[in-house]
């Protein structure tokens, strides 16, 4: 053994995290759900969030500042209040809050000698959460034989990008679906379908669009986004390095693809040689497998992936045909070692507690969800429509979309102590990301009666 080895198997240190996480779990019994704010630590709350606000340049979204603990699908934040948290860090949680393996893992991992994984020094854990990620993501025989690690979801996204546009240039044109979001790099912005993103921002690459899969329309929508895929390839021959697929488009609204309309894109790309990307920073671990391109069986045509969130640690795999010549892909930060360790953990977690496949507990929290939805929807049909998305991503358009109305609606969730987000425009739609590590039905059902309740309220 090493000494690391023999410094983490120490029963002194062993005893000691013990009784570090026995000490969490006494303190977590004081949440036992939402909780209004302490009236004692209000003003100093609210001082604290405007002089936050004034020196980050720009007022937060929501009054949120968390106390550091939390307990499941709970929050407690910084005013004393709890709120179920159904945005989950935009879906980095997914495992809830102050969850004991991964503080565990957190604990272990402060013992080790660098708080940094860099890129020329990795620990073992690095090795090790490479060769778990390959492994999950040839499960069902993709060619994705390698995996760079990286310290965020856009990061890995300019990692794939810069491999596709590298292998096949000199094409250097990149094709995208409509209302798709990818991150806020500058490559990136000039690919998200929101002009917002990239006013003032000089122009890095041309962009073609392609229609998103409608799911009331299945076979004219696939047939529609063929032809303009082929029209694309078409007047710039040659031209395309890469197309990014969301497979189920999420700050666009939640919206899933099908395995037959994305199997039929993939395949002219293909015909074409232009490399098919994979976009999965928000769905990875989500769906009914790891990947949602195992969900729609697509593994035999990925070229490269991308993940993040709920990985907790961020990545890019690749096929053999897209290695990167040295020097094409590097940076100082892998990802900070508690991080890593995380990331190892909710892999356990994942692999070893029954999440995947048709009976899996993702499917079944989903199908509870959405029923519910269909529930509320039924009884108040002029106020919601819905829902939409797949496993651990579920939305709905409540006042038919008006997003002053829908925001509104938001806020007045947040108060009740529901923190939930908004996607897509024209409509806008209110989405669910559930922490399936530590949701239970009993919290959706309580979240869907404050949710239906409020919903009248701001009708009237």
């Amino acid at each position: 053994m090493t000494t690391a080895q023999q410094l983490q198997s120490d029963p002194d240190i062993e005893s000691g995290i013990q009784g570090l996480l026995d000490n969490l779990a006494k303190h977590q019994e004081q949440i036992q759900g939402i909780r209004p704010a302490d009236p004692a630590l209000t003003e100093d709350y609210e001082k604290t969030l405007a002089e936050f606000s004034t020196l980050r340049g720009g007022k937060l979204f929501f009054p949120y500042l968390a106390s550091g603990l939390g307990k499941g699908p709970f929050v407690e934040l910084a005013d004393g209040s709890v709120k179920y948290d159904y945005t989950c860090g935009i879906g980095v949680h997914l495992m809830g809050h102050s969850h004991p393996r991964i503080v565990e893992a957190s604990l272990k991992a402060s013992l080790e000698d660098v708080v940094m994984q860099g890129n020329i020094q990795q620990n073992q854990a690095s090795f090790d959460l490479t060769k778990r990620l390959i492994s999950l993501a040839q499960r069902q025989g993709s060619a994705l034989n390698h995996c760079f690690l990286s310290s965020s979801g856009v990061m890995s996204g300019e990692n794939a990008l810069k491999m596709a546009l590298q292998k096949n240039s000199p094409a250097s044109r990149v094709l995208a679906f409509e209302r798709c979001f990818a991150g806020r790099s500058i490559a990136f912005s000039q690919i998200n379908d929101k002009p917002a993103f990239r006013q003032g921002l000089p122009t890095v690459l041309h962009v073609d669009y392609v229609p998103f899969f409608d799911e009331s329309d299945p076979e004219g929508s696939t047939r529609r986004s063929v032809e303009v895929l082929s029209g694309h390839l078409k007047r710039y021959p040659g031209e395309h390095a890469a197309m990014i697929f969301e497979l189920i488009q999420g700050e666009g609204g939640f919206y899933p693809g099908s395995a037959d309309y994305h199997r039929a894109l993939m395949e002219m790309c293909r015909e074409h040689k232009v490399a098919v990307l994979a976009d999965e920073v928000q769905t990875f671990a989500r769906t009914l497998q790891p990947f949602a391109f195992q969900h729609f069986g697509l593994d035999d045509l990925i070229d490269i992936v991308w993940i993040g969130k709920a990985a907790q640690v961020c990545a890019t795999l690749f096929t053999d045909h897209y290695a990167p010549k040295p020097g094409l892909i590097a940076q100082t930060y892998t990802s900070s070692t508690s991080a890593i360790a995380a990331s190892l953990a909710t892999l356990d977690e994942l692999e070893n507690g029954s999440y995947f496949g048709d009976d899996g507990k993702t499917n079944r929290l989903h199908t509870f969800f959405r029923e519910g939805l269909i529930a509320i929807s039924e009884r108040h049909p002029q106020l919601l429509t819905g829902p939409w998305g797949l496993g651990a991503m579920t939305g709905c358009t409540p006042l038919q979309g008006e997003s002053s109305k829908v925001l509104a609606l938001l806020h007045e969730l947040y108060a009740k102590g529901i923190i939930c987000f908004v996607a897509g425009a024209n409509p806008m739609r209110m989405r669910f990301l559930m922490p399936i590590g530590a949701l239970e039905e009993v919290h959706i059902t309580e979240t869907l009666e404050i949710f239906e309740a409020t919903l009248i309220e701001m009708s009237v």
